[in-house]
């Protein structure tokens, strides 16, 4: 493990860019192949996803965006950050790299963002691995999530005190000893001040706690579409010590795909990924083998 300073050594790509409306949306694009597209959630950014993008660009090509407002890209204060912003984000740094026969892997709001991409264009999308995410009005509004909403306190507390982010490299994993230093000096080191944790609390205010706020109509429109993609090949890899995103949420993606492949992981959090890479590699690995994209019907070479 590199020093506690060296958080770099953890994430040694190369930056590339992307223009949306004047901003500039950070990336990563690493390796050859068929492409996977990796969605981070909140309060993470590309960083989260290193050891997949290590472990899998020797076979593919993998893109990971940093939403607009988080990890390094462009973060306005002034901005639409809601879902469907987003999304439509996400939709144009597809377009412009042309991204054909897609792998999604989502996690936490990546999956709405993604899954909301992938239900626009379903042409460009192959296979979909998710990790506890939801794509659907939430069936319950966490407490701890609700503090965060609180008026003026929880601003103050979440870009202030940057309180959220902080908070999740305890609370959202399981297997605490893999939080060294240099891991949440990656996790934390974009969101250094007030004006650059604006995306996360804009995050947190865009959960909708009742049918009153504009993004449950989305999230609402979103589920109701989801099942144009059941013919894809599909894989979810849920941590079930999450307190977010509880086994309950995977229920309900089952609901919707009774076919898909699903791999619990008993001893993992919100952070699967962080929690369990060295398992989550093979299984993404075995996955993307079993399920080669020509197979897939209606996706054929562009």
């Amino acid at each position: 493990m590199p020093s506690s300073v060296d958080w770099k050594a953890l994430y040694p790509f190369e930056s590339r860019w992307f223009s949306v409306d004047g901003y500039r949306c950070h990336y990563l694009d690493e390796g050859s192949g068929q492409p996977l597209l990796m969605v981070h959630g909140n309060p993470t950014w590309s960083f989260y996803w290193r050891d997949l993008v290590l472990a899998l660009r020797d076979r593919y090509r993998v893109i990971v965006p940093d939403h607009i407002g988080c990890g390094w890209s462009d973060k306005p204060i002034r901005y639409p950050y809601h879902l469907g912003q987003h999304t439509q984000n996400l939709q144009r740094l597809v377009q412009h790299l042309d991204l054909r026969q897609v792998t999604l892997l989502a996690h936490d709001w990546g999956g709405p963002i993604g899954l909301g991409a992938a239900v626009a264009e379903k042409d460009r999308y192959a296979r979909f691995v998710l990790f506890n995410t939801g794509a659907y009005p939430p069936p319950y509004f966490p407490w701890r999530i609700r503090i965060c909403r609180t008026p003026l306190l929880g601003r103050l507390a979440v870009q202030g005190l940057n309180l959220f982010a902080r908070a999740a490299l305890s609370m959202a994993v399981r297997h605490h000893e893999r939080m060294e230093p240099p891991v949440c000096q990656g996790l934390l080191a974009p969101y250094d001040c007030w004006a650059h944790r604006t995306a996360i609390y804009r995050f947190v205010k865009d959960i909708p706690a009742s049918r009153r706020h504009p993004t449950y109509a989305v999230l609402a429109d979103l589920e109701a579409q989801l099942h144009q993609l059941a013919d894809r090949p599909m894989m979810f890899v849920w941590g079930m010590r999450d307190w977010c995103f509880r086994p309950e949420c995977l229920d309900r993606f089952l609901e919707i795909f009774p076919e898909a492949e699903v791999h619990r992981l008993d001893d993992a959090g919100h952070y699967v990924v962080q929690d369990a890479h060295e398992r989550i590699v093979p299984l993404v690995g075995d996955f993307l083998e079993r399920n080669p994209v020509n197979n897939v019907a209606g996706i054929g070479c562009p």
